[in-house]
């Protein structure tokens, strides 16, 4: 009798690299499971219908923005950078939609969080979910919970965030990144906002509690 096969450690460094270039946009997101729900430009029209044009921005993170988004998260940024478009009626801001991936049990989940220009979500929506199982966090219901939270809400699993069965690893790790990308908007982009005129003035958002 063949004794079992191990997974090596290379093996298991390869998987991760895989996982890490998939995060980074080095290598095509198509595994045998996946299913794409929408493209980033059919999100952009269905979170903000009356928006007349859309200006992409990319927020990069250094380390002390970094620092100060993980401390304000309480979980660590995936990438350091992040797409995102500014929703623009005429010379009024709409709101933003932010781009994000994050991992859920075995693959990459991309989503997009629209936030108003007061920092709380309006809209999430699942573009590509690559699990064969957990699909149901594209429920309305389950979307529906992040509305008019922002960067000072818990977003946490079984609190203000309920779960769903067979899902939980795909729901905990989409309310952590939304968390990240409120984090990222009033310590990074809603500084940008104010100084380009965008937003009249800053709003004061109370560090998280612990």
């Amino acid at each position: 009798m063949k004794p079992p096969r191990r997974t090596s450690f290379i093996q298991c460094l390869r998987r991760w690299a895989g996982a890490l270039a998939l995060l980074c946009g080095l290598l095509p997101a198509r595994p045998l499971f996946a299913e794409r729900y929408f493209t980033v430009v059919e999100a952009q029209k269905l979170c903000f219908p009356q928006a007349e044009r859309f200006e992409e921005r990319r927020l990069v993170y250094k380390a002390d923005a970094k620092k100060a988004i993980e401390e304000r998260a309480g979980s660590k940024l995936l990438l350091p950078v992040n797409r995102c478009w500014l929703a623009l009626q005429g010379t009024n801001l709409l709101g933003v939609l932010v781009v994000d991936h994050v991992l859920g049990k075995h693959e990459i989940i991309d989503y997009a969080a629209a936030v108003a220009p007061d920092g709380k979500v309006r809209q999430i929506e699942v573009l590509e979910y690559r699990e064969s199982h957990g699909y149901e966090i594209r429920s309305p219901k389950w979307r529906e919970q992040f509305k008019g939270k922002d960067a000072t809400a818990k977003l946490r699993l079984n609190e203000d965030i309920y779960n769903i069965s067979g899902a939980t690893i795909s729901c905990r790790h989409v309310a952590d990144g939304i968390k990240r990308v409120l984090a990222a908007y009033e310590i990074v982009l809603r500084p940008q906002l104010v100084s380009g005129g965008f937003v009249s003035e800053k709003k004061s958002v109370p560090a998280a509690k612990p």
